[in-house]
């Protein structure tokens, strides 16, 4: 798979928070309820916090009570990609960023319409651009 944002272990360590780089580069999970876009309810974009492509639209969040940002479907179908994870004893589906591969979180299909999906994911891979909408 060829990333538009490759980059050195080095690299995305010198650029990115510890935070970011455990839960971006190493899958890490941050504790629910913890995360700043979580519960924010403001308008704009939530971009990829290591590559900056666009992900999600607040206009597609919803407060699933998960204590993680959700959403019920990212901003292009294209712009994300998921892989069986069986990692903790589970089996989910994991979501990442399809420029940089940075990890983004799990999707469920337990979510709203019209998708009846749930884009659960951490608040630390994600960079919110407020719109004046």
């Amino acid at each position: 798979m060829t990333r538009n944002a490759e980059k050195s272990d080095a690299e995305w360590r010198a650029e990115l928070t510890p935070e970011q780089y455990h839960v971006c580069r190493e899958k890490g999970t941050e504790p629910a309820f913890t995360g700043q876009y979580h519960d924010l309810k403001s308008p704009g974009l939530y971009r990829c916090s290591c590559c900056g492509d666009p992900l999600f639209s607040s206009e597609e969040k919803f407060d699933s009570g998960s204590g993680w940002p959700s959403f019920w479907e990212p901003v292009d179908s294209g712009v994300v990609e998921t892989e069986e994870d069986r990692s903790h004893g589970m089996h989910r589906t994991e979501v990442h960023c399809k420029s940089c591969g940075a990890h983004l979180g799990h999707v469920f299909p337990d979510g709203p319409r019209p998708t009846g999906l749930r884009y659960c994911i951490n608040s630390v891979s994600l960079a919110f651009e407020p719109s004046d909408h």
